[in-house]
């Protein structure tokens, strides 16, 4: 992004060249190769655009030569992207995710100081085996973990249960622990079912439901309350949608925990396992929706959707 003169405001900029210029005096000994994928703002980033990103980085990455790969993306949806190829490549090869939270045009613009510290994580021998990483403000997070938590911090991205994985001290890359969830690669051919997030609140009806299913959506997710409940007037929807074998994937709206079958009343918890809701334990919404959509295009037997959970 760089501030454009006719509006004072940020834009996409072809910079590339001028960023890989200047790595060549912060990183030595290191053969860099770019690939332009898109100049796409990241709230334009489409789950099609992040099916046909992991198939470029899969056959990048299935290369003897390459060691590592780190991928330049908006913040907005990065942690989508990161997730999804998590989900999708099958390597041990370090693959990272970086960004910036100021524009080229900004002062203490952070996007470069990004780049150089993901690059040495991505050459590290000791990010093998970590899954996709996610790399800014010199913190290391695994993608299954991290969430953007500030509009404009630049310490935005963190793993608010687990904590960061490690960090970038100048040189060296430390690591204090893995990640908690290891992800089973799943390689769907092709990516096209709809997903889509209701969020639940004090009152909230079966209306969006049922307007979602009347659209013929393939599967749901609800930002449930607390441990994993939501109001006794959703509960038509929900049964109304798992009676025409759409899934319902159920994840919490507090930014910590997971969801649990822990009330039996109308709406809570156990009522909804009953009923057939998938839960997705620590996942946020926005994950719990990539997840599902991979199920979805990976099987139609909900046995099996389940099983992805």
């Amino acid at each position: 992004m760089q501030r454009q003169d006719a509006t004072n405001k940020a834009d996409m900029t072809d910079n590339q060249s001028e960023l890989l210029s200047s790595l060549a005096t912060q990183i030595s000994g290191v053969n860099l190769r770019s690939y332009h994928f898109s100049l796409k703002p990241s709230p334009s980033v489409t789950p099609q655009d992040m099916f046909d990103l992991a198939k470029i980085t899969d056959q990048y990455i299935s290369n003897s030569e390459i060691d590592g790969i780190v991928i330049t993306h908006g913040t907005d949806t990065l942690e989508e992207s990161a997730y999804f190829l998590d989900l999708f490549l099958e390597t041990k090869k370090p693959v990272v995710f970086t960004g910036s939270m100021r524009s080229f045009s900004e002062l203490g613009y952070d996007g470069l100081s990004n780049l150089v510290s993901s690059i040495r994580v991505a050459l590290s021998e000791d990010s093998i085996g970590k899954g996709v990483l996610v790399v800014l403000n010199d913190e290391i997070n695994a993608a299954s973990e991290v969430t953007k938590t500030h509009t404009l911090a630049l310490d935005t991205f963190k793993s608010m249960e687990f904590g960061p994985l490690g960090i970038v001290d100048e040189e060296n890359v430390l690591y204090y622990h893995d990640a908690h969830h290891k992800q089973i690669s799943i390689k769907p051919n092709s990516f096209d079912k709809s997903v889509e997030i209701v969020k639940a609140y004090s009152g909230s009806s079966s209306l969006l439901l049922n307007l979602l299913i009347d659209h013929g959506v393939q599967g749901i997710v609800i930002e449930a309350l607390g441990r994993g409940n939501v109001p006794p007037s959703m509960t038509e929807g929900i049964e109304l949608a798992i009676s025409k074998n759409i899934p319902i994937v159920l994840t919490s709206r507090c930014p910590m925990g997971r969801v649990l079958d822990t009330y039996g009343y109308v709406g809570g918890g156990h009522h909804l396992q009953n009923l057939g809701v998938i839960f997705a334990e620590n996942l946020n919404s926005q994950k719990a929706r990539i997840k599902l959509m991979f199920a979805l295009n990976s099987s139609s037997d909900l046995i099996n959707i389940r099983s992805f959970f």
